[in-house]
């Protein structure tokens, strides 16, 4: 494979640092936030007022936009981009790859006397038309059914974009085919929106709440990501193709001090962390915390919480931006869950809550949750979501990539449980046996035993890292998303399980109510069933733990360690009932997306599988032959039967053994990469990748580790892991 530079250059490559970085932009945030977004005060500066208070109550209450106001809202639109220097629009998209896509349209419009106008109606605002049967579809599309319209998603602000010097108007769309059926992964979340704001809006108005007109899922997610120098990463074909390294012996310092985390960062990358904030400030994307992360060379960047649509939109522009400035500053950005073995992989923690239009977080208890009886309903719902639609929720987060991490030290395991912490725990325990535990949260201050510090509030509960779902004081943390995934499916997943669980709670009071109690009465005969009904996925302690797997499945707790075993249950009955309850996804769009999820994750492992036969045979193999070479000639030359005769034997030996074992690794992968490839079934063909193709990949990959530690430095083809992860 080409290489760009030769590998013994790698030593003196890494000094030679890259300079004159990027410069921030030098205008303060205030000024330069929301910078090239069209957002409400341009909305409001810009369209009649008239225009602008329907464009408001689409946003804010998902009421139709129509085509006349359409048509003027484009105009104001072209007008601010073109002023800014843009020539292009597209319609921005999210189709099943997992990524975002663009189809770029010139403004520029002939007229009949020969010149050119710029023209932006509210036609092609509001509708486009890609090809559609390029993309994965799970059967929806093919070859010859290749119409499918993107469609303007008013609740997420267009915004400007600048690549290649080129400034672009992005309009946020959703994906549907011919039929209307969805091809992205926005337009199940618009609606997954939509279910559990009317759902949750019953509770309230259980409740007695006439004000509050719809409800809304709020995320934050937390974005974990490695740097590592792009001149290595250029040297290392599987990084660029499959995002991790298939081969690569352990560092000889890797994570075990701990001294990364939370360290001082290094000035290239704060200046590459400064450019990104920068970047994203001027996009809206309120980016606030930045720091190194557990694992040498990896970091975090975490936003504040926005309406979950936006912060979907926001995330993917967070990984296009992370990617396209780490070039810029001579860095290669790695969004994959665990590009490097034997430390810690990324993620992307999902902090979730719901808030109703009046500002009101429902997902807070306040200082006296026994007494707060609509946040008791909404906190059963999340514990049946989680309980009852755990198999939802986990197809919310398959892929490839995280099931390298899942149940590794820096995420949480397959089997999804609910962390609550001591005495919320008590609360509903409390509930479950008819008592009353109506005193309220045991805070008080933490004892530091200094004097001069200020009291130090404690936090009602502590963290609890190991948990794939942990409420965190007025949110719940969902841990298991993965660093390179859209955070749309999760959050699709997460509000269906909930709206449906809202809906089983919900009939529930209504028949306690229909019987004569007032809400408050109603809530404390219903809540107990469901309660102790979902306790069982209430668990406090150390998910690792392997006395937690055995507890877990005394507790009928799925564990569904791998994406293959979670997608082959796709088509149960209690499965699709979640997704089509309320019309979130039907039964076509949910088997092609289970076609999808199978394809993507049999084409990841081929993928991976062909590189770890081309890198072998051509890079690592030439290598170890001639190592054994220098070993046979090195035994050869050396006589009699003394101690450095027995080495050079051994030595010899122990190439002689990891070559053989390196051929003939190579040639068994020869022969299960043919089987599987005839395998025609969907799911079978996934099962053969996991149970005959990866297994013996890992085993190929401890040959050649075993064999780059022993091999010359200079003679080794590839960067190591001390050189990418230590700069």
């Amino acid at each position: 494979m080409t290489k760009s530079i030769p590998r013994t250059s790698v030593k003196a490559h890494i000094a030679q640092a890259p300079g004159g970085y990027p410069a921030s932009d030098n205008v303060p945030a205030q000024e330069l936030f929301g910078r090239d977004i069209f957002s409400l005060k341009l909305m409001r500066d810009r369209l009649p007022k008239s225009v602008y208070g329907r464009l408001l109550s689409t946003i804010e209450n998902d009421d139709p936009i129509s085509p006349a106001d359409a048509d003027v809202i484009a105009s104001a639109m072209k007008d601010w981009a073109t002023e800014r220097g843009a020539t292009h629009f597209t319609h921005w998209f999210q189709p099943l790859t997992g990524m975002t896509a663009e189809k770029h349209d010139a403004f520029l419009t002939p007229t009949p006397s020969g010149e050119i106008i710029n023209e932006f109606s509210g036609k092609l605002l509001i509708k486009g038309e890609p090809d559609a049967s390029s993309f994965p579809s799970g059967g929806i599309r093919s070859t010859f059914e290749a119409r499918g319209y993107t469609a303007w998603d008013p609740t997420s602000p267009a915004f400007l974009l600048k690549s290649g010097g080129h400034l672009t108007l992005y309009v946020p769309s959703i994906f549907v085919s011919h039929t209307g059926e969805a091809l992205d992964s926005k337009t199940p979340l618009l609606r997954s929106q939509e279910a559990v704001s009317k759902q949750a809006l019953r509770i309230l108005r259980f409740f007695g709440d006439t004000k509050a007109t719809r409800v809304r899922a709020n995320v934050g997610p937390e974005q974990e990501y490695f740097l590592v120098d792009r001149r290595l990463y250029s040297l290392r074909p599987d990084l660029i193709m499959a995002g991790r390294t298939v081969f690569g012996a352990p560092p000889c310092k890797g994570q075990e001090l701990e001294d990364h985390y939370f360290g001082s960062i290094a000035p290239r990358n704060l200046a590459f962390m400064d450019e990104v904030d920068h970047r994203l400030w001027a996009l809206g994307i309120p980016a606030r915390t930045r720091h190194n992360e557990v694992a040498p060379a990896q970091f975090e960047l975490a936003p504040m919480y926005e309406q979950v649509n936006v912060a979907v939109d926001h995330n993917q522009l967070v990984l296009r931006i992370l990617r396209d400035t780490a070039q810029e500053f001579g860095l290669a950005c790695l969004l994959h869950e665990k590009p490097f073995a034997g430390i810690n992989g990324s993620g992307k923690h999902n902090n979730w809550s719901l808030s109703d239009s009046e500002g009101r977080n429902l997902t807070d208890p306040g200082p006296t949750p026994w007494t707060n009886s609509l946040f008791m309903v909404f906190l059963a719902a999340v514990l049946r979501a989680v309980h009852k639609y755990s198999i939802p929720l986990r197809i919310g987060v398959v892929g490839a990539g995280n099931d390298f991490r899942l149940g590794a030290n820096e995420a949480p395991p397959a089997i999804l449980s609910v962390f609550l912490g001591d005495q919320l725990t008590d609360v509903i325990k409390a509930y479950v046996e008819g008592k009353d535990d109506s005193d309220g949260w045991k805070g008080g201050d933490m004892a530091t035993g200094i004097s001069a510090l200020a009291p130090l509030a404690k936090d009602i509960t502590d963290r609890n890292r190991t948990s794939p779902f942990a409420f965190t004081g007025n949110k719940f943390e969902f841990r298991a998303v993965g660093s390179s995934q859209s955070i749309a499916p999760a959050n699709t997943c997460l509000n269906a399980a909930v709206a449906c669980a809202l809906d089983d709670i919900a009939n529930e009071l209504d028949k306690a109510a229909a019987g004569g109690l007032d809400p408050i009465k109603s809530a404390h005969k219903v809540l107990p069933k469901f309660f102790e009904e979902h306790l069982p996925v209430v668990f406090n302690g150390n998910n690792y733990a392997p006395e937690w797997e055995v507890e877990a499945e005394k507790r009928k707790l799925w564990n569904l360690k791998d994406s293959v075993s979670t997608l082959a249950h796709y088509s149960d009955p209690e499965v699709r009932e979640v997704f089509t309850r309320f019309g979130i996804l039907n039964e076509r769009e949910l088997h092609s997306r289970q076609e999808v999820h199978l394809e993507k994750y049999i084409k990841v492992g081929l993928v991976e599988a062909r590189l770890v036969r081309s890198l072998g045979y051509s890079s690592i193999l030439p290598v170890a032959l001639d190592s054994l070479k220098k070993a046979a000639d090195s035994y050869q030359s050396i006589k009699g039967a003394g101690a450095a005769a027995a080495s050079a034997k051994a030595c010899f030996d122990l190439f002689s053994k990891l070559t053989d074992a390196l051929c003939e690794g190579l040639g068994t992968l020869d022969s299960i990469l043919a089987e599987v490839e005839g395998v025609s079934d969907a799911l079978k063909q996934a099962e053969a990748v996991r149970d005959k193709l990866l297994p013996h990949l890992l085993k190929v990959r401890d040959t050649v580790d075993q064999l780059e530690v022993l091999v010359d430095d200079n003679r080794w083809p590839l960067p190591k892991y001390d050189e990418l992860l230590w700069q």
